[in-house]
This record gives structure tokens, C-alpha cells and sequence, in this order.
């Protein structure tokens, strides 16, 4: 008999981590039939702010590659750990493409092909970065989507190292599956992957993120009436930045034309098929060049 699919939310805690990540990895980890007690997180900020890893590192005599590009916080990371021979701290920047890529830096350090766990929070090009690593295999990896995003919806950001968009969790569980993993756990921000091995040792019968994903709370629903006026409901906020989003300001029709077009009259219609003529007319139209300034006069 399976398991409720997310029964692990179940082991939720919070030592240094955000969302409960330290409780739900802690038993994710004591599932799994062998360990290395080594781990990757990046970006590490210094060691321990929102950290999925600091909890290992402190309390269960983890070793670690601490990954982190930014001078302020690197700095913090080093003082925090200088003298701890089971951490290495690195300044830098992981991307996707030659020697940024995690294979490449894991590459001078001692940590196992299969190391435990890999956590991936540089909030935009997390599913490139994870795609790009072949030559390890981390036994379990929680890496951050955009929780804004609909669980349906599968969306990756552009391949654009300044952009910070990132990725839904339908997007990262069908590269996850490419890779050989499964999703057991969705929590606020971060998916929880395990190799494919591993997986019967969870009992979900149904690991789909429409299933585990319990936390809808930052997500907006946008949807239409039958009359044509655009609904919000959910968040309704840009939650990194702290502003509300107006439904008055999404609207496509003005409010004489919302209506449902079979109840409109004559004078509706005509007024309609002028109002999509002039916005499709609009769209159309390429914008005009901004004329050549005079040259400055001597």
C-alpha cells in the first residue's frame, strides 16, 4: 500500500532553511539505502542565510563545496568557515557553457560523482545550469522554480544569463525526467528530485507536481468572462517587487463592449468590429523611426 503521495511534507522544519527544506531532505536522505555525506550548494550567499545545506554541514558532519559569486557574501562565506577543512568555498559564478559549468568546477575538488545532494538557487537560470551537468549524479537535488508560475504551465526563461525569470516546476520535472530523476517533494520554492533508482523507496503512486504541489499561494490566475472582461484572482502581486496588480488595468475592452457577443445589438457590433479593426490595425502597424536630430550647430 503507497504512501499519501506528500507524506515528506509531513517532516517540514526549519533550522536554517526557508520553506521546511531541512526536515523534508533530512528524511529524504536517511530513505535512501546509502550516503556519502557530501554536498554542493550554490548560490551559498554566506553559508547559512536560507541555506538547504548549512543543517548537514553543522549537524550531521556533512562535507561541502559552499558555491557563491558575490564578493560581499563570498567574503562572509569564507570567515564563517575558514579553518573548516570539510568545507571548500568557492568564488564563482556557475553557469552553463565551458568552464563554468558545475561539472568543470566540481571537477578540482574531491567530492564523489554521486554525492548526496545538490541544491540550486540562483534564482532565473536554474534549469540550465542543472541541464548542463552530466558528469555528476547527485543522489538528490533541490533546485528552486518560480512560484508564481501555475503547475500546469511549463515555462523556462530564455538562455540568458542577465535575465532572472527562471523556470515552473513542470518545466524542471520534465528535465528532471530526461536526467533520470523523480519529483517526491514540492515545497514553497523548491522541487525535490531523486534518482530513478531510488524513487520506489518513497511509495508515491503519483508524483506529478499537480499532485505535491500543496503551497498555491503566490500564484495569480488570470481568466476571461464570457463578456470579454479579464479576472484576476490568487496573489495578485509581484511578490519580489511588492506591488499590486489592478485588474482595471488588464482590460482588454472597454466596458461598453463587454458583453457577451451574441446578446449584442446592432450599435454594439458595429462599434465592435470597429474596435478590433483599429486594435488589430494597431498591432499591425510597424512603429514609426524617431526622426535624425539636426546636427549640433558649431
Amino acid at each position: 500500500m503507497h504512501k499519501s503521495p506528500r507524506w515528506l511534507l509531513d517532516f517540514k522544519a526549519n533550522v536554517f532553511s526557508q520553506a521546511g527544506e531541512d526536515g523534508v531532505l533530512e528524511k529524504i536522505l536517511a530513505t535512501l539505502p546509502t550516503r556519502d555525506a557530501w554536498c554542493v550548494e550554490f548560490g551559498a550567499w554566506d553559508g547559512e542565510h536560507l541555506s538547504n545545506v548549512c543543517n548537514l554541514t553543522r549537524n550531521a558532519g556533512y562535507s561541502g563545496v559552499l558555491i557563491e559569486c558575490d564578493d560581499a557574501r563570498f567574503a562572509a562565506l569564507q570567515r564563517k568557515y575558514a579553518g573548516n577543512e570539510k568545507l571548500i568555498t568557492l568564488k564563482r559564478l556557475v553557469g552553463y557553457e565551458g568552464p563554468d559549468r558545475l561539472d568543470a568546477i566540481l571537477g578540482a575538488t574531491p567530492i564523489p560523482k554521486d554525492f548526496d545532494l545538490l541544491s540550486i538557487d540562483i534564482d532565473g537560470n536554474d534549469y540550465y545550469v542543472w541541464e548542463a551537468v552530466t558528469a555528476y549524479r547527485p543522489k538528490v537535488v533541490c533546485i528552486e522554480f518560480n512560484p508564481t508560475i501555475p503547475t500546469e504551465v511549463d515555462f523556462v526563461q530564455p538562455r540568458d544569463p542577465a535575465l532572472n525569470q527562471g523556470a515552473s516546476v513542470a518545466a524542471l520535472t520534465r528535465l528532471a525526467k530526461s536526467k533520470g530523476y523523480e519529483l517526491v517533494s514540492v515545497l514553497e520554492f523548491n522541487a525535490l528530485f531523486v534518482r530513478a533508482e531510488d524513487f520506489p523507496l518513497f511509495e508515491i503512486a503519483d508524483n506529478r507536481p499537480e499532485t505535491l504541489r500543496a503551497d498555491l499561494s503566490a500564484i495569480t490566475w488570470l481568466f476571461t468572462g464570457f463578456d470579454g472582461r479579464v479576472f484576476l484572482r490568487g496573489r495578485q502581486e509581484l511578490p519580489w517587487h511588492g506591488m499590486r496588480m489592478k485588474e482595471a488595468r488588464l482590460q482588454v475592452l472597454p466596458s461598453f463592449l463587454q458583453k457577451y457577443p451574441p446578446a449584442y445589438g446592432s450599435l454594439r457590433r458595429r462599434l465592435f468590429q470597429w474596435f478590433r479593426s483599429l486594435t488589430s490595425s494597431k498591432a499591425k502597424k510597424p512603429s514609426k523611426p524617431s526622426p535624425t536630430p539636426p546636427p549640433p550647430r558649431s
